[in-house]
């Protein structure tokens, strides 16, 4: 089982994304996706989603909000993911060359039209609900296959 996070750093109605076309045998090749990585030894989901940004983007983000959790049974090499899911509002920093792809700031209205994983466009509408997501997106060969998710309210 692999622990990764998964973040949408988001301001003025756009969201960092990153388009993943530098890394050799990259899972995610040609996709474009939030940030984020695996979870190291040790280290918490919060801890993780810092470093990975700080990372992958150079941003120094803060307070960053657990929105959900995705399990993908058997993702990558066979192994299941399962992936927190985090927003980000507060940050500082400038962003940095990339080494996982090129970064951009999508405006909201734009998201819909990249080329994602075919369950992102699922779940990345979930991130605006006021409830916390709890799913599953089963891939074979690349492709979904099967979805199910549980939403449970934030009071």
């Amino acid at each position: 089982m692999i622990l990764a996070t998964l973040c949408y750093v988001k301001k003025n109605g756009k969201t960092l994304m990153i388009h993943r076309n530098k890394k050799q045998n990259d899972v995610h090749a040609g996709k474009w996706n939030g940030l984020g990585g695996k979870v190291e030894p040790g280290e918490t989901p919060e801890e993780c989603v810092i470093r990975e940004i700080f990372e992958e983007s150079g941003l120094r983000i803060r307070n960053p909000r657990l929105s959900g959790l995705i399990t993908f049974p058997k993702f990558a090499h066979g192994e299941d993911w399962y992936a927190y899911v985090f927003i980000a509002r507060e940050f500082s920093g400038e962003l940095i060359d990339s080494p996982e792809g090129q970064l951009a700031w999508v405006e909201d209205n734009k998201l819909m039209d990249l080329p994602f994983w075919e369950g992102d466009y699922i779940f990345l509408p979930w991130l605006e609900d006021n409830r916390f997501f709890s799913a599953k997106f089963s891939y074979r060969d690349g492709q979904l296959i099967d979805h199910s998710v549980v939403f449970y309210p934030c009071d």
